[in-house]
C-alpha cells in the first residue's frame, strides 16, 4: 500500500472514502510482490495495480464491496488448468491479496484509519517507516494496524493486546531497518483464535503483513561525461536517488543534468568521504582517469554498499587492478569491483550503455545471469522463494 501512498494521503486529506487492495504474499510466479496495491474510492476511481492486469477487474470489485459493506477480507487468486479464463493468474503463481475499507466515519475500524493516514502521510514525505496489519490468526480483525518509526514509539493497535503491540513493533521495526516488507508470524497467548489459527507453543499465533517505506537508494555517478546524463534517467526510472559528481565545474552544471537530483563539484574521493551509505547504495564510476579513479575505488570497494562499477576498456580495467593492490586492496575486495562496467549488449551509445550499467545492477540486485530468458530453465523471478502455501506456511 505504501507505493501509492502519495496518492493515497491525498485522498485521506479530502477525507474521501476508499478501499485498499494489497498484495500480502505470492506463491510460484506472480507479477508483482507484497506490498503492491490498488485502491478504489466511492466513485469507484481506482490507482495502483496488484497483478499487472490479471486479476484487477475482479479485485476492482471486491474493493467496491468492501467499502459499502465496511468488512475487511483476505482474498486469494491463482490460476486453473480446469478453466483458464476463469479469474487468475495466468502466469501460474497464486497471489494472497488483504482488501480494507478506509472510511471517515467508521468507528468500528478501532482508529486503523488514523494509523494508515499516519503511515500514508510519512511515506509520502520520504520518511522510513514501517506499517503492520493483520492478515490472520490470533489478532486483531482483518486490517488492524500499527505504525512503526526508526525511533519513537509506535502508533495504533493490531487489537488490545499490549504485549502483542510490543512484539510485532519490535519485529516491523527490524524489517525496516532492512527494508523489507512481507509477512510476519508471532506468537501471541490471546485467550480467543479465529477459526483455522494455528496453535504454538506460545498458545497460537497472528500473521501480519509489514509494509517498509525507506527513503529512495543513492546512486552516485562519478564522472561527469555524456554517459553520466544517459545513467541518470536509467537510475532515476529504477528509483535511485542520484547524484553527479565531478572535480570539474564546467562539466559539472545542472543545466547538463537537469534529471538529477544534485549535481555536486568535488573530487569524488573526498565527497565519497563525507557520505553516509547504506547497503542500498549504487557508486558508478565513469571518470576513466586514474587520479581520480584509484583514490575514489580505494574507498568506495570497502563500504558497504550493493554495487560499485567502474568504466574502462579491460587494459584500463588492469592497469586500475594493479595501482588498487599497490593501494593495499585485497583480493576479496577487488572481487566487488565490477568492471568493465555493465552488461554486454554490444552497446555503443551512451543511451545503450546506460541501459546495459542498469542491467547489470538490477543483476546484481536480484541475483540475474544477465542471460535472454528464451531457452532458458532458471526462474524469472530470481528473488522468488520456493512456493509456500497461505500467508506463507508451508505448502
Amino acid at each position: 500500500m505504501l507505493d501509492i501512498a502519495a496518492e493515497l494521503h491525498q485522498w485521506c486529506e479530502q477525507g474521501r472514502d476508499f478501499a485498499v487492495a494489497t498484495v500480502v504474499a505470492t506463491h510460484g510466479s506472480a507479477p508483482r510482490r507484497p506490498g503492491a496495491a490498488l485502491a478504489v474510492d466511492a466513485d469507484g476511481t481506482a490507482i495502483g495495480s496488484v497483478s499487472g492486469g490479471c486479476v484487477e477487474g475482479a479485485v476492482y470489485e471486491l474493493c467496491r464491496a468492501s467499502l459499502e459493506s465496511g468488512d475487511s477480507v483476505l482474498e486469494s487468486f491463482g490460476f486453473s488448468d480446469e478453466d483458464a479464463f476463469a479469474v487468475g493468474l495466468t502466469c501460474g503463481g497464486v497471489i494472497d491479496i488483504l482488501i480494507t475499507p478506509v472510511r471517515a466515519a467508521d468507528p468500528a475500524d478501532g482508529g486503523a484509519r488514523t494509523t494508515l493516514a499516519a503511515a500514508l502521510s510519512a511515506a509520502a514525505r520520504g520518511e522510513a517507516a514501517a506499517l503492520a496489519r493483520v492478515v490472520g490468526g490470533a489478532a486483531g480483525p482483518l486490517g488492524r494496524a500499527l505504525l512503526v518509526r526508526p525511533d519513537g514509539p509506535y502508533e495504533g493497535t493490531l487489537g488490545g493486546d499490549a504485549e502483542l503491540d510490543r512484539t510485532v513493533a519490535a519485529e516491523a521495526r527490524a524489517m525496516l531497518d532492512a527494508g523489507r516488507t512481507g509477512t510476519l508470524t508471532v506468537g501471541t497467548e490471546a485467550v480467543a483464535a479465529p477459526l483455522g489459527a494455528a496453535e504454538t507453543e506460545c498458545g497460537q499465533r497472528a500473521v501480519l503483513l509489514v509494509e517498509s517505506s525507506s527513503p529512495p537508494p543513492r546512486m552516485i555517478v562519478f564522472g561527469a561525461i555524456d554517459f553520466a546524463a544517459a545513467l541518470v534517467k536509467v537510475g532515476k526510472l529504477l528509483g535511485y536517488h542520484v547524484t553527479v559528481c565531478d572535480a570539474r565545474p564546467v562539466f559539472a552544471t545542472p543545466r547538463r543534468f537537469p534529471e538529477a537530483d544534485e549535481v555536486v563539484v568535488d573530487w569524488p574521493h573526498r565527497y565519497l568521504d563525507t557520505q553516509r551509505l547504506d547497503g542500498r547504495g549504487v557508486l558508478c564510476v565513469l571518470t576513466h582517469d586514474a587520479k581520480f579513479d584509484v583514490p575514489l575505488l580505494e574507498r568506495a570497494l570497502r563500504l558497504p554498499v550493493a554495487y560499485v562499477g567502474a568504466m574502462g576498456s579491460r587494459r584500463t580495467h588492469l592497469d586500475r587492478l594493479a595501482r588498487l593492490r599497490d593501494a593495499g586492496l585485497t583480493e576479496e575486495e577487488l572481487a566487488r569491483l565490477h568492471s568493465p562496467i555493465g552488461l554486454d549488449l554490444g552497446a555503443r551509445t551512451p543511451e545503450e550503455t546506460a541501459l546495459s550499467i542498469g542491467g547489470e545492477i538490477v543483476a546484481s540486485r536480484r541475483g540475474g545471469t544477465g542471460a535472454p530468458l528464451t531457452g532458458a530453465h532458471t526462474p524469472i523471478h530470481h528473488d522468488a522463494r520456493t512456493p509456500l502455501g497461505p500467508l506463507g506456511s508451508p505448502a
